[in-house]
């Protein structure tokens, strides 16, 4: 009993990474190894260092190699195939090829990880507060979606209430005196 107790403490972390609001980036440098790596998967964006290496290591020891997300996170991510591979056997995968499969954003130096998180953060903060939620949001949602139509719903709402903030007023006229826009998050 203690352990399922311990295993569901743990997984509230996940769960609570991909419904805040806020965006999250995972910077990965060096092993990232069971959770580590899950907690990458977790993410909505992955910048890995060149010595980063990542692996669902849970099956080398003795269990599936499936625990906190990887099994909902990794396939959308990758596919199926790789996916599998890496859940099935525990092998790492290295910054190059995790680029390749489309796991990071992009590699970096391991000394310029921060410079390149502050350049979506710097992007992201150039958007209005709310479309950057709601953007999550919606994305999360359409992950799941069961169909077009569905993920195009959420997307209408989405934009139906955007269009009626003071935000997206503020844009329009910033857009049209070539300036940055001052958002008010209303």
């Amino acid at each position: 009993r203690m352990v399922w107790q311990v295993q569901r403490k743990i997984a509230r972390i996940y769960l609570a990474m991909r419904k805040c609001p806020q965006p999250v980036i995972a910077l990965v440098q060096g092993a990232a190894c069971g959770g580590g790596f899950s907690l990458a998967l977790a993410a909505d964006i992955r910048i890995a260092g060149e010595s980063a290496k990542m692996n669902a290591a849970y099956i080398k020891i003795g269990l599936t190699g499936c625990d906190m997300g990887s099994s909902y996170f990794l396939p959308r991510l990758v596919g199926t195939s790789v996916a599998s591979e890496l859940l099935m056997t525990g092998r790492f995968i290295h910054a190059p090829r995790a680029l390749a499969v489309n796991l990071v954003s992009e590699v970096v130096p391991d000394e310029a990880l921060a410079a390149a998180a502050q350049s979506f953060v710097d992007d992201m903060l150039r958007t209005s507060p709310m479309g950057l939620r709601l953007t999550k949001d919606a994305l999360n949602l359409s992950v799941d979606a069961a169909s077009l139509e569905a993920a195009m719903a959420v997307e209408d709402r989405h934009q139906s209430l955007l269009a009626l903030t003071e935000d997206m007023e503020e844009a329009g006229r910033a857009f049209f005196e070539k300036r940055e826009p001052r958002y008010s998050d209303r």
